[in-house]
């Protein structure tokens, strides 16, 4: 296929287009800074330079590339994070997956596009209720945080909007990344000890390295149906299990223990909710329906040899986890 992937330069779009490209298809990608363009061309890929959310350039680009399926890759998580003014810090990522993602499919339609992949996401956007592990039939939070309504309606949106459309419409929910340029912030945090466990830490979080996201993308495009996929690895975890193992494949020192009034007063109530009620998120959908597995099965592996020899051998700049 002749894939247009928009947002190519994020964390994802390196081992993304690397795959696409190996697997035979045909690559143009999207960036926003011509900074970027040499880096999309070492990688196989056509480069467009082209801002998400200007309408006329994206559609231009789309229909001049005349692609059989979009990718639809774009965030925007820039400055310093901002957990008490959550959906302030995420306005320019709520409005990609808003109006971003109408312009992409406009311009899908205009162009007879037939295929289209989104970006999602799985993790705090799960109800707090019940069991420790939700699939793809569970609704979102229905209560979420209040600095966090604007960024939850917006991924409701992207879900509710692009299975809908005339073409063929996946959306894939990617728990949490980690991997080169993913998880260098929370590698930098957990060294400095600024990542506790918070209370009984039984947040239960779902993982996922960067390359098996990119596998599972391809898979998509591929051989996936019109819907919602959870994209993890095989084994949720509670914060108090995975946090300390994280620590000691880094080298790091354990990680402090904080009672939840001391880290809502600190850190405010999305990151007590985060490591206290999160719940994981299953991913035998995917599995059955992409014939599809993560290479790192288990984020126990993954952070030992994927992250953590890495992690050891040098040091990285401060930012947060993917979310």
């Amino acid at each position: 296929m002749h894939v247009f992937v928009a947002g190519a330069t994020g964390a994802i779009g390196r081992p993304l287009i690397a795959r696409l490209v190996a697997a035979g298809h045909q690559v143009t990608a999207t960036t926003r800074t011509s900074a970027r363009v040499e880096r999309l061309q070492a990688l196989g890929a056509t480069p467009v330079v082209a801002d998400g959310l200007d309408s006329a350039t994206m559609t231009r680009a789309v229909i001049d590339a005349q692609p059989d399926a979009i990718v639809h890759q774009m965030t925007a998580l820039a400055g310093k994070p901002d957990l008490r003014r959550f959906d302030r810090w995420f306005a320019t990522t709520n409005k990609l997956r808003t109006e971003g993602t109408e312009i992409l499919l406009a311009a899908a339609g205009e162009a007879g596009v037939r295929r289209f992949v989104a970006q999602g996401y799985t993790g705090w956007t799960n109800p707090r209720s019940g069991g420790p592990v939700k699939d793809e039939s569970d609704p979102l939070d229905p209560e979420p945080a209040a600095m966090q309504r604007e960024s939850l309606a917006a991924i409701h949106y992207l879900e509710q909007t692009v299975p809908a459309a005339r073409l063929e419409g996946i959306v894939l929910r990617y728990g949490n990344f980690y991997g080169p340029g993913a998880s260098d912030a929370l590698v930098e945090l957990i060294r400095k000890r600024r990542f506790p466990i918070i209370g009984d830490g039984a947040g239960v979080w779902s993982w996922i390295h960067l390359d098996d996201a990119a596998a599972a993308t391809v898979a998509a495009l591929e051989r996936g149906n019109r819907g919602i996929y959870n994209i993890t690895d095989d084994e949720p975890a509670p914060a108090s299990e995975w946090l300390p193992y994280l620590a000691q494949a880094v080298g790091a020192r354990p990680p402090m223990h904080v009672p939840r009034w001391l880290a809502r007063t600190m850190a405010g109530s999305v990151a007590v909710q985060w490591m206290t009620e999160a719940r994981g998120s299953s991913n035998a959908k995917a599995r059955r329906e992409l014939d599809w597995q993560p290479a790192w099965r288990s984020w126990r592996e993954g952070f030992r040899k994927g992250l953590g020899q890495a992690a050891r051998s040098a040091r990285v700049r401060p930012a947060v986890p993917q979310s």
